[in-house]
């Protein structure tokens, strides 16, 4: 799978301290739901912070409860990988992405993508606007800082761009933007919602070149579910799907509020407003676009679904468009 390590560092750097305003400016008061649902796990894919805001306006304002849930949110890392807890049942859902899926089910897993939170893919190459990477073939002559294990995304976008990887100086760092800043390199792969964020917040301007701009097309923060489950545990699979989708509508239309109930709800995660809130506003262009407006959070259809297969395939990933199943998103969003 790509981009394992990547994920293991890459949110370090986001938080300093801070606290919160309450969340009533969501359109209710936060209400925490009472523990008298079906209680169910949705396993988040990496450590507490605005990325996943939607599902905590989903827990904190009782909507999952309204739909005969009591879900705990379970927080990803290091040493809390996805797809274990989702194969064992402790988890009836899980937060991945189309290559970790993949990976898995190449493997045995069986898995099947049932919603895609993140409709463009956020890796992107960041660069400073003196010496800027506008599209892949800007790469060559250039230096780019990156961790090793992220290598088959950049030969995937070169190959997809028909770049010459070895005009590419490849410098291994660690998931910072200090490299950039100190011309230890000229630019540096990285999620669009990250490190560009840190050097925001630092005041320096930066140049995002978004990866999903320019071919690589590849589902992230998608949900996950078994077989079993889509099978014996639907109506579980649909109610929590709505509760995501009701979540992140809300948390569409106010960011700050969806920022301050995060913030509330985590204080001990040094998590730092300023970051978070524009962390959130950098996750909008990705999460939601005219096919989310015409259809629902979280849709995809055959098309999406193809362009992710040819993707997949670049990454040496071989799969089937039945990696993917709709029917929970036509339940949630019928009508």
């Amino acid at each position: 799978m790509t981009g394992k390590p990547f994920h293991l560092s890459r949110r370090r750097m986001l938080g300093t301290g801070g606290a919160a305003l309450g969340a009533a400016a969501l359109g209710t008061p936060v209400r925490l739901a009472a523990h008298d649902g079906t209680p169910v796990t949705l396993q988040l894919s990496w450590l507490h912070s605005v990325q996943f805001a939607g599902s905590y306006i989903a827990r904190e304002r009782g909507i999952w409860h309204d739909e005969g849930l009591d879900v705990s949110l379970a927080p990803g890392g290091p040493n809390a990988p996805v797809e274990p807890p989702v194969v064992s049942g402790r988890a009836l859902v899980g937060v991945s992405a189309a290559d970790y899926t993949a990976a898995a089910v190449a493997e045995g897993a069986p898995f099947r993508i049932i919603g895609v939170a993140m409709q463009k893919n956020p890796f992107a190459i960041a660069s400073l606007p003196e010496n800027p990477v506008n599209e892949p073939a800007d790469m060559m002559g250039k230096r780019i800082g990156m961790a090793l294990a992220n290598m088959p995304v950049l030969e995937a976008l070169c190959t997809l761009n028909d770049v010459d990887i070895d005009a590419i100086e490849i410098v291994p760092t660690q998931y910072s933007a200090a490299p950039l800043l100190a011309d230890e390199v000229d630019c540096l792969l990285c999620w669009a919602t990250d490190l560009p964020v840190s050097m925001a917040v630092q005041g320096v301007e930066s140049v995002t070149m978004l990866m999903a701009d320019h071919g690589y097309v590849l589902h992230s923060q998608t949900y996950i579910a078994t077989d079993e489950s889509l099978r014996d545990r639907r109506e579980q699979l649909v109610a929590l799907m709505r509760g995501e989708a009701m979540g992140w509508e809300a948390y569409h239309a106010d960011l700050q509020a969806a920022v301050d109930l995060t913030l509330e709800a985590y204080p001990d995660a040094d998590l730092d407003p300023q970051a978070q809130l524009l962390q959130a506003e950098r996750q909008v262009p990705l999460m939601f676009s005219e096919l989310t407006d015409a259809h629902g959070f979280g849709w995809f259809t055959e098309e999406t679904v193809a362009q992710n297969i040819e993707t997949l395939a670049v990454l040496g990933r071989d799969v089937s468009a039945d990696l993917w199943d709709r029917s929970i998103l036509d339940e949630v969003h019928a009508g």
